[in-house]
């Protein structure tokens, strides 16, 4: 059930995000979710789009350094506790997270959270025990 993240090492000068974007958005890439942590000489890119294999492949033929890594997506609420409801879960089944980010949906009252995790099933189980509603990367393309 996981949803398949793109993570791209990009050259931190000016220029750099808009070559990405644009050279998604000229093959009807999609980009659904993104998150960017950058250093002095570059930024590590996650992204969440509509067409993961197509994405890779584009990226990778313009020599991006990229890596694939499943993520969990969970849908949860758009109200004050909500997250940290999804996060307690996590804390009292010792699952550790190694970074999290989150994005709203066009139409629905839902925010949609991508977590980084050592043990995708057993976060999946464990949320979705917890009553949480996971996304699935066939979610991420009809949004």
């Amino acid at each position: 059930m996981a949803i398949r993240q793109l993570t791209v090492f990009v050259e931190n000068k000016q220029g750099s995000l808009v070559a990405i974007t644009e050279m998604l958005s000229e093959n009807n890439i999609n980009i659904r979710a993104l998150s960017i942590a950058e250093t002095e000489d570059f930024g590590i890119l996650r992204l969440i789009v509509n067409d993961e294999v197509s994405a890779e492949k584009i990226l990778a033929d313009a020599g991006y350094l990229i890596r694939m890594t499943d993520v969990v997506g969970v849908k949860i609420g758009d109200a004050p506790g909500k997250l940290s409801a999804t996060l307690k879960v996590l804390d009292e089944n010792n699952i550790n997270m190694e970074y999290l980010y989150a994005f709203m949906a066009r139409t629905e009252k839902h925010a949609y959270v991508v977590l980084r995790v050592e043990d995708n099933d057993m976060t999946e189980k464990v949320l979705e025990d917890a009553g949480f509603h996971l996304i699935t990367q066939a979610d991420i393309c009809k949004l």
